[in-house]
């Protein structure tokens, strides 16, 4: 069964919320993707991990650019 839309809006938004909360102007945007990247391996289960990655697959045009980065290092 397909996931509901609504579902992937809601990974989304808290995607670019980790991200938003990482200083990128005191840590650099590497560092800042690295954070993401190791919080969505952490914190996120497999299934979550998994959807988001297949919306950034299909273009991800929603996800901030910290967050489009650190979703492309789970694939």
């Amino acid at each position: 069964m397909p996931e509901s839309r609504d579902r992937v809006q809601q990974l989304i938004k808290k995607a670019n919320q980790v991200a938003i909360n990482q200083p990128v102007q005191f840590v650099g945007e590497e560092s800042a993707v690295t954070a993401v990247a190791e919080h969505l391996e952490k914190f996120w289960d497999p299934h979550n991990r998994q959807l988001i990655t297949n919306y950034l697959d299909e273009g991800g045009k929603e996800l901030n650019p910290i967050a489009e980065k650190a979703v492309a290092r789970l694939a």
